[in-house]
């Protein structure tokens, strides 16, 4: 297989899966391609540098990283109420640690009277505080250099893949096996070169390896900016595409001529003068309705600026061209009220307003 195609190979080939762990990350993730482990984004950067002791926790504590020694770890009670638990221990202040899920692997896998990081969420119980369910991480050497001022990626993962290993922490190792594999020109430039000047943007490349490895906060925010405004760009571009389609293969119908239902109106029921952007909008529509091709448009506005009065008049339009048209709304009340106004500012014109409802 060329290296043009190597994003396109099987996840089972990448080193450290094979065929269970691939059948699993399929599965849970649906991760089939190194392309799209490639493209499995962390969710959340931890910075191992900042940890909280015990005694700081509080009712207002959000998600905190605590260091310390674990002890205890035992499964307690039975059926329903049936847990792991286990004390974290800093030096200075002991805090709970439960586990409901999972429970069976888990204890195999803690080490007792070893040194974790605990990232999760305090929760305070009969003024004692605890974790439930929380990340953690044996504490090496490996951890103690590599981990120092560096921002670590926590990739999504389930219950399931973590009972086979495949925790964040292991995602992340297949990611970084995946880079070292993998070479600058295998990943595609998607940007034109003068909006990658214009923008400032780092190459495809770049932006991928610091979304997931950041050696800091500014790595990591270019390569946000990179990829934010790459996928918004292909976005865009493809609902471009798709409304080109639409109007080679769909016509619409002509609304050729302004007759006597949008004349009267606009000369003697307009409760106020047009403004200069309503008039605007109104000859563009016009113009759209006119063109034979069908017409998406958003119009926007403050709550009282007449939206429903150039609604009204893009209605009375394809009324004057022999045809009904509906004003749709999202509730019965809102409905109810846009068909009293209706009613009103249609009076004496040759036309009908009804109002169905789901009810």
């Amino acid at each position: 297989m060329s290296n043009n195609h190597i994003l396109q190979s099987p996840i089972e080939y990448l080193k450290g899966v094979g065929p269970q762990r691939a059948d699993m990350l399929k599965k849970e993730l649906g991760i089939f391609t190194f392309d799209d482990l490639l493209h499995l984004f962390p969710f959340r950067y931890e910075d191992r540098t900042t940890l909280t002791p015990i005694k700081s926790l509080s009712p207002q504590s959000q998600f905190v990283q605590i260091k310390g020694t674990l002890l205890n770890p035992e499964i307690v009670g039975a059926s329903r109420a049936r847990r792991l638990t286990a004390l974290l221990d800093d030096g200075e202040n002991e805090v709970e640690l439960v586990w409901f899920k999972g429970i069976n692997w888990l204890q195999k896998s803690l080490q007792a009277n070893k040194e974790y990081i605990v990232f999760g969420k305090p929760a305070l119980f009969k003024n004692r505080y605890s974790f439930s369910h929380p990340e953690m991480e044996l504490v090496s050497d490996e951890t103690r250099i590599s981990g120092a001022g560096k921002l670590q990626p926590v990739y999504p993962s389930t219950e399931k893949l973590k009972a086979r290993g495949l925790d964040s922490k292991a995602i992340g190792k297949l990611t970084k096996t995946l880079l070292a594999t993998l070479k600058e020109k295998d990943v595609a430039e998607n940007l034109p070169h003068h909006l990658i000047q214009h923008y400032k943007f780092n190459s495809a490349w770049q932006a991928i390896n610091d979304i997931h490895f950041p050696a800091d906060e500014q790595k990591l925010e270019q390569a946000k900016r990179r990829l934010k405004y790459e996928e918004l760009l292909l976005l865009q571009l493809n609902i471009l595409k798709l409304r080109s389609n639409r109007r080679k293969e769909n016509s619409s119908f002509i609304f050729s001529k302004i007759g006597n239902c949008f004349n009267s109106f606009y000369n003697e029921k307009l409760p106020a003068p047009l403004t200069n952007a309503q008039k605007r909008v109104v000859k563009e529509i016009r113009t759209d309705l006119a063109s034979g091709k069908q017409m998406n448009r958003l119009l926007q506005g403050d709550v009282g600026s007449g939206k429903t009065w150039v609604a009204l008049m893009s209605m009375l339009i394809a009324i004057d061209n022999g045809f009904q048209t509906c004003m749709m709304a999202p509730t019965e009340i809102l409905a109810r009220q846009h068909f009293e106004t209706l009613q009103q500012l249609t009076q004496d014109l040759p036309l009908r307003v009804e109002m169905l409802t789901a009810a």
